[in-house]
């Protein structure tokens, strides 16, 4: 049973997210934007996630691809096998595979920096000297991952179809022109939009969730490991409700 007791700590949270929100929007247009550090997060979030989203990226293409191959084999279809792994990959798996992985990668690491920062009293010293700790560390941080996520997203689906080709060639050999025009030729200006949106909000997610978790995080060197944790489990859990509103969304407005 429901009582006022157990909603208490769930509306203190949105009370708490929400006011974080209004303080990052805030921060986001006051003079002083700290580009140099923008720069460099985005260069942290994004260039040093390119092996394992590469990595993820390709087994992506390629498993897809061999899972693919015995059953449009029966129905003599592997030659739209291309395209079904362009649309897969574009469409649905790629966003939502690479947002997993930078929830866990991101997320956590963002957690657990903002944490340690917190209990050992960075945070505070910054207040103390003058400077805007959320311009610095938060704005930066949720706009480097708003725009890096769909940059990797991107990067991902390409490699993701180069493992497709790969695959494709164990089997029976085919030219890699011909395999990516029959990858691209299907697909559609209503397939990738929706895709590049909704990673657009996934990256936001993850810097949100990673920067609020550990910059809110209780004192206490435990606590960073528990603002690391509640990061990727929080951000993973956004990550899979957003991409069911943007479905039912397109579904609706584009598809219908």
């Amino acid at each position: 049973m429901l009582t006022k007791r157990s909603f208490s700590p769930m509306l203190i949270a949105i009370a708490d997210q929400t006011i974080f929100f209004k303080s990052f929007f805030r921060n986001s247009f006051r003079k002083g934007f700290e580009w140099n550090e923008f720069v460099r997060q985005a260069y942290v979030i994004g260039f040093k996630s390119t092996g394992i989203i590469a990595l993820t990226g390709f087994i992506l293409g390629f498993v897809l691809t061999l899972q693919s191959l015995p059953t449009m084999k029966q129905f003599g279809a592997v030659g739209y096998i291309p395209g079904m792994v362009s649309i897969s990959v574009i469409r649905e798996i790629g966003p939502v595979i690479v947002g997993l992985i930078c929830a866990g990668k991101i997320s956590s690491s963002i957690g657990a920096e903002l944490g340690s920062m917190n209990v050992t009293e960075q945070i505070d010293a910054m207040v103390v000297s003058g400077a805007n700790p959320v311009q610095y560390l938060v704005v930066t941080r949720i706009l480097a991952c708003t725009l890096m996520i769909p940059l990797l997203t991107v990067f991902a689906d390409v490699i993701a179809l180069l493992g497709g080709y790969v695959a494709s060639n164990l089997d029976s050999e085919i030219s890699p022109t011909l395999y990516f025009h029959k990858a691209t030729s299907i697909l559609e200006f209503s397939d990738l939009l929706p895709a590049v949106i909704k990673t657009i909000f996934f990256g936001f997610a993850i810097g949100f969730v990673g920067c609020y978790k550990g910059f809110n995080s209780n004192r206490g060197t435990e606590s960073v490991g528990v603002a690391a944790n509640s990061a990727v489990v929080t951000a993973s859990v956004w990550i899979i409700v957003i991409d069911a509103i943007v479905v039912q969304m397109t579904n609706l407005f584009v598809y219908s």
